[in-house]
């Protein structure tokens, strides 16, 4: 008869300290966003509040519109230049639409920290520091642990010396070319 015990020095695996921090920081940023609500409305009023909370959603709309239609148009451009790169600012060859649409998404979110936040991403220097810091926050996780999220922000990071990325797939002509696909009859 055998049995299956465990060691005695094993523990169960043990949750990242990321798992373990990321609910309690959201139940408390809610907790905080309801409580300032709630010190607002009693200060200036609740039509304060909902004016408060329609203005962010209707500028947060209007800032994602805006970065969605920039991102269009950068898009539309580099299809319609298909011999050169276009010539783009640098910021906004690094991701510029990044932030405006996360600062837009969180001034629709109902709150006021998640307006402040979202004001602060829009903000053009608090924008390029926090992008800063991002960028070597997520360089510094990939160089920490190698894997498939560090390889693929590796490639993302990679440009080739004329600027172009072409991606697709390799049809080679001295194959020769497939036939037609032919199927075995159904079994009656």
């Amino acid at each position: 008869m055998t049995s299956a015990t465990t060691p005695p020095h094993s523990r169960p695996p043990q949750r990242s300290r990321a798992r373990r921090l990321v609910p309690l920081g959201i139940a408390a940023w809610a907790v905080l966003e309801i409580w300032l609500l709630i010190l607002v409305g009693e200060a200036a009023g609740g039509l304060a509040v909902f004016l408060l909370l329609v203005a962010g959603v209707v500028l947060g709309g209007y800032v994602i519109k805006r970065a969605g239609r920039r991102a269009w148009k950068n898009l539309t451009g580099a299809f319609q230049q298909p011999g050169a790169a276009p010539e783009r600012p640098a910021a906004e060859r690094s991701g510029s639409n990044v932030l405006p649409m996360l600062g837009g998404l969180l001034l629709m979110c109902p709150g006021l920290l998640s307006d402040v936040a979202g004001l602060l991403c829009l903000f053009p220097p608090t924008g390029r520091l926090l992008q800063r810091r991002v960028e070597r926050l997520v360089e510094r996780q990939a160089r920490r642990t190698p894997g498939s999220f560090g390889d693929a922000f590796q490639q993302a990071r990679m440009h080739a010396p004329d600027g172009k990325v072409v991606q697709g797939e390799v049809i080679r002509d001295d194959e020769p070319p497939a036939g037609p696909r032919q199927d075995p009859p159904l079994p009656r």
